[in-house]
C-alpha cells in the first residue's frame, strides 16, 4: 500500500502504482512514475499478463519549445523530458513517466521541476502517488525536493519529515547531492549557477571515463552562430550595458568562440606557490600569488569543438572558422595557473582571444 506524505501525497513502489492503474482508487487521480522507461508500456512488460489501458497525450522532449521556454535544459534536444497519458481502468488517471535511473551519474535536476509542478498539479486537483521501482531511491529523492520547495524546508529537514512517514526511504548519494544544490539555489534549478555548472560538467566527466560516447548533442549551443548568440542570457558588463553579453573572440578572425554564459568558474588555487617544486628558490617574488590572475577560462564543451567530439581523452582546441589554436582540453584535468584543478578541462587562453560584447 502506497504511504500517505502530506494530503493528497502519496509515495509507493511500481506495484503499488500497478495496482491502482488496474483496479482503479477512490482517492489518487494522478500517478508519477520515476522508472528507467517512460513507455506507456512499461507495465505490461513488467508483468506480462497485466493489460492496463492508456491513451497517450502527449510525449515532451528537451528540444521541445514548450520545454525549454525561460530556461536551458542541460539535456540531449533528443532526450525523453516526459511522457503523459491517460491511464487505468476507465483512463480516469493522470500518468506522467519520466525517465531517470537509480545511478551514481544521474542529472535529477533537470527533470525536477516539471516532477514538482505535476505533483502539485495532481494535489490540487485530486491526489497524486509518486513511484519508482521499490519506493526508496528515486521516489523519495523527488517527493524531498518537493517538501523543500514547498515548505522552504533544508534538505535534511525535509528527508527526516519524509522518514516520520515512510521510515525506510533512501536517496542515492548523487540525488542528496543534488538536493543540496537545489536547496543552495532557493528551491529552483538555476541553470546560470556557477556550481550548476560544475556539477553538469562532472557529470558529463564521469559518463566519458565510464566509457561512453560523448557527442556533440550533449554540448552547449555554438555562440558563434547568430541565433545561438541572440538566444544568450545576457550578462551585465562593468559599464552597466545591460543589452550586451561578454564574448570571447578568436584574436585571428574574430570569430566568436565563447560568451559568459560558457564559463565555468573555479575558485582561484595556491597561484604559483602551486608550482613550487618546479622552480629553483630564490629571493625574487614571483611566488606571490595575488600577482597573477588566471591566464585562461575554462568553459563548458561546445558544439565546435569537432576534436573533442572526435573521442580522444585531450587535444588542441582550434577555432573552427580559421584553425588558429585556443586552446586545450583534457577529460583528466588541467591545472590553471592560478594553482586549481578543473576536472575535465576545456581551457582558452585569454591570450589567443580579444574580449568584446554581443
Amino acid at each position: 500500500m502506497p504511504y500517505l506524505v502530506r494530503e493528497n501525497l502519496f509515495i509507493g513502489n511500481i506495484g503499488d502504482a500497478a495496482e491502482i492503474l488496474e483496479k482503479g482508487s477512490s482517492e489518487i487521480t494522478h500517478v508519477l512514475s520515476v522508472l528507467s522507461s517512460a513507455s506507456i508500456s512499461f507495465f505490461s512488460e513488467w508483468r506480462s499478463s497485466l493489460e492496463i489501458p492508456a491513451k497517450e497525450i502527449k510525449r515532451v522532449f528537451a528540444g521541445d519549445s514548450e520545454f525549454l521556454e525561460g530556461s536551458k535544459s542541460a539535456l540531449s534536444p533528443e532526450k525523453l523530458v516526459y511522457n503523459m497519458e491517460y491511464a487505468g481502468k476507465d483512463l480516469k488517471i493522470v500518468r506522467m513517466a519520466v525517465p531517470i535511473k537509480d545511478t551514481e551519474d544521474e542529472n535529477l535536476l533537470d527533470y525536477l521541476e516539471v516532477c514538482l509542478d505535476f505533483i502539485e498539479d495532481g494535489r490540487k486537483n485530486g491526489a497524486t502517488l509518486v513511484h519508482c521501482f521499490a519506493g526508496v531511491s528515486r521516489s523519495a529523492a523527488i517527493i524531498t525536493a518537493y517538501l523543500m520547495r514547498s515548505e522552504q524546508l533544508s534538505q535534511e529537514a525535509a528527508l527526516e519529515s519524509l522518514r516520520d512517514c515512510c521510515e525506510f526511504v533512501s536517496p542515492n548519494d548523487n540525488f542528496l547531492e543534488q538536493l543540496k544544490m537545489f536547496e543552495e539555489m532557493n528551491f529552483k534549478v538555476d541553470r546560470g549557477n556557477p556550481k550548476y555548472k560544475r556539477f553538469r560538467l562532472r557529470i558529463l566527466g564521469d559518463s566519458y571515463n565510464r566509457g561512453h560516447k560523448i557527442d556533440s548533442s550533449k554540448f552547449g549551443a555554438d555562440p558563434g552562430l547568430p541565433r545561438e548568440v541572440e538566444s544568450t542570457n545576457p550578462e551585465t558588463l562593468p559599464d552597466g550595458n545591460k543589452s550586451s553579453t561578454v564574448a570571447y573572440r578568436c584574436k585571428k578572425c574574430r570569430r566568436v568562440v565563447a560568451v559568459q554564459d560558457n564559463i565555468v568558474n573555479h575558485n582561484p588555487g595556491e597561484g604559483m606557490t602551486a608550482f613550487q617544486w618546479q622552480k629553483r628558490r630564490s629571493g625574487n617574488n614571483f611566488n606571490k600569488p595575488d600577482d597573477f590572475g588566471c591566464s585562461s577560462i575554462f568553459i563548458e564543451p561546445l558544439k565546435w569543438m569537432k576534436t573533442v567530439e572526435e573521442g580522444a581523452i585531450e587535444g588542441k582546441l582550434s577555432c573552427v572558422h580559421c584553425d588558429a589554436r585556443l586552446g586545450y582540453f583534457n577529460w583528466s584535468g588541467i591545472q590553471c595557473n592560478c594553482g586549481s584543478w578543473i576536472t575535465p578541462a576545456f581551457q582558452l587562453h585569454k591570450s589567443r582571444m580579444d574580449i568584446s560584447t554581443v
